[in-house]
């Protein structure tokens, strides 16, 4: 079981374990907002409510330089596992300008890639292919992308997670 962990402003901070959650919540660090309900925690000291969303009594500051790191799965998750070129299913990325023409392992350089389309595509561009990108590739952002985890999350965190999108 999981918890997630809101910052005094309720921006999406982190995702912890429920004890990790429930020993802030007992040091009064943190306040319970959500519980699960009927699945309480037995402890010498008494029986607690096992938090699903936390929310902290004092504001964390977070670095504004919280980028998204790239990877393959990443910019496949981005993609919706579609091609950027014919919109069927991708397993592959591909670099929109060929790494071997400058081309940078960057969110608005990589796409993902049917391996049909990939291999086609070689090491040419689009255009020198006269095709056309679905979409235009941008870094992600929203707290699905930042807050570790959240991308198996629990239907209670939602409306937390949305606050911040």
């Amino acid at each position: 079981m999981r918890t997630l962990v809101l910052n005094a402003g309720y921006e999406p901070l982190a995702i912890v374990s429920f004890k990790r959650a429930l020993v802030l919540v007992m040091n009064a660090k943190a306040t319970v907002i959500e519980r699960v309900e009927d699945d309480p925690v037995c402890g010498i000291q008494g029986t607690f409510d096992r938090p699903a969303v936390i929310v902290l009594t004092r504001y964390v500051r977070v670095p504004q330089a919280r980028r998204v790191p790239v990877t393959r799965r990443g910019v496949l998750r981005r993609d919706r596992h579609r091609c950027g070129y014919c919109g069927k299913s991708a397993t592959t990325i591909d670099h929109v300008l060929p790494r071997s023409r400058g081309g940078a392992d960057s969110w608005e350089n990589l796409v993902a890639a049917c391996l049909r389309c990939n291999n086609v595509k070689g090491d040419r561009t689009p255009a020198e292919m006269r095709w056309e990108l679905r979409l235009t590739p941008r870094a992600p952002h929203g707290a699905q992308w930042t807050v570790r985890g959240s991308e198996c999350s629990d239907p209670v965190w939602e409306p937390y997670l949305e606050l911040a999108a």
